[in-house]
């Protein structure tokens, strides 16, 4: 197996990281221990270029980072904004110089030279869904397959928005999440915002597959959705059939069959327990994959590009598992003490 490295990005929320230990960690998926590459800005996702694993790409609560050998070392990108936070990249499979990435408050913006520079497009206009303590976060972006300019991109706490040209430009896709927790009292969850809808419109992840092109397969608060008809209706994939955890935080498709998904599932956004979950037939059915017992919310789940026995987890408070031989066995790889707060896994 080649020399694989799996990358942690670190936040600081919920009280921070004692003595500045956000940012990005890595380490040798095999052996040997966690490097903190970088430390100043906290980091709420990882990037490994698909095409080049040399290029390794943090967003942070300043914008991005990249790196070019591996991430052994970081510098910022030629990035147009300050003070911006990045939350999400996509990359072009036809281009693969050319990169998408999601911010907070909501914008996107886009590279044309594998992360290097980058320029905002112009802001989505998107309705006021309700006040919470945060800006709107692109917290992750999806394209399909066989219709590249067609991008959906997964808003916390804004629902899903949807672009037809590549991400120049954005339209709502929330109305239908809005009605069904209006229709069903089972799906209304208010925390921290001012609308019942607020769980329905968590959204936290988002992906599409060749196997399925017309659905979108979305993760919120209150469970996993599915649209096939460009997000004018979704419906509930009821994971809870197959999971006592319903709360869902990450969602990926498998690089190497688009039949497989993989989904984290947890009972809160902080809470003590998750499971890392498969599908074989996307998303209509699902079995737990992980053998590991996690003591915090699974928050990231990262799939290698080229090998699929490896798959990766991170929980909230530290902790990240991984399995080198498609699940059969499972290694404990825990952050340095006192790293908290993981928001995004990366390998490659």
């Amino acid at each position: 197996m080649a020399q694989t490295h799996v990358y942690a990005g670190v936040g600081g929320y919920y009280g921070g990281n004692e003595g500045n230990l956000a940012g990005v960690f890595r380490r040798d998926s095999a052996s040997g221990d966690w490097q903190h590459v970088l430390r100043e800005p906290e980091a709420y996702t990882v990037f490994v270029h698909p095409h080049d694993p040399n290029v390794v790409l943090a967003g942070t609560k300043d914008g991005i980072y990249r790196s070019t050998d591996k991430g052994a070392s970081f510098r910022r990108a030629s990035f147009p904004d300050n003070g911006v936070q990045i939350w999400s990249f996509l990359a072009d499979a036809a281009d693969p110089g050319r990169i998408l990435a999601g911010g907070s408050p909501v914008s996107i913006f886009r590279s044309d030279d594998s992360g290097e520079s980058w320029k905002r497009l112009a802001a989505p206009k998107l309705p006021d869904r309700g006040k919470a303590p945060f800006a709107v976060r692109v917290m992750r972006l999806a394209r399909r397959p066989d219709r590249p300019n067609e991008i959906y991109a997964a808003l916390e706490i804004g629902g899903v928005m949807r672009s037809l040209d590549g991400g120049e430009t954005w339209a709502d896709a929330s109305d239908n999440l809005i009605n069904l927790s209006v229709e069903q009292p089972r799906l209304r969850s208010k925390i921290v915002s001012d609308t019942e809808a607020e769980g329905m419109l968590d959204g936290h992840a988002i992906c599409m597959s060749a196997a399925d092109p017309d659905g979108v397969i979305l993760a919120v608060r209150m469970g996993l959705f599915r649209s096939g008809d460009q997000g004018r209706t979704w419906q509930d994939l009821r994971v809870d059939r197959f999971s006592p955890f319903t709360y869902g935080r990450d969602i990926k498709v498998a690089p190497q069959d688009p039949s497989t998904l993989y989904a984290c599932l947890s009972v809160a956004a902080s809470s003590k327990d998750g499971a890392l979950y498969r599908s074989n037939d996307v998303g209509k059915t699902w079995q737990r994959f992980d053998k590991v017992q996690p003591h915090g919310t699974l928050m990231s789940v990262a799939l290698h590009a080229h090998d699929a026995k490896q798959v990766y987890v991170a929980a909230r408070y530290g902790e990240v598992f991984g399995t080198a031989d498609g699940g059969a066995t499972w290694r404990d790889m825990p952050l340095p003490p006192g790293v908290q707060h993981i928001y995004a896994l990366a390998c490659g």
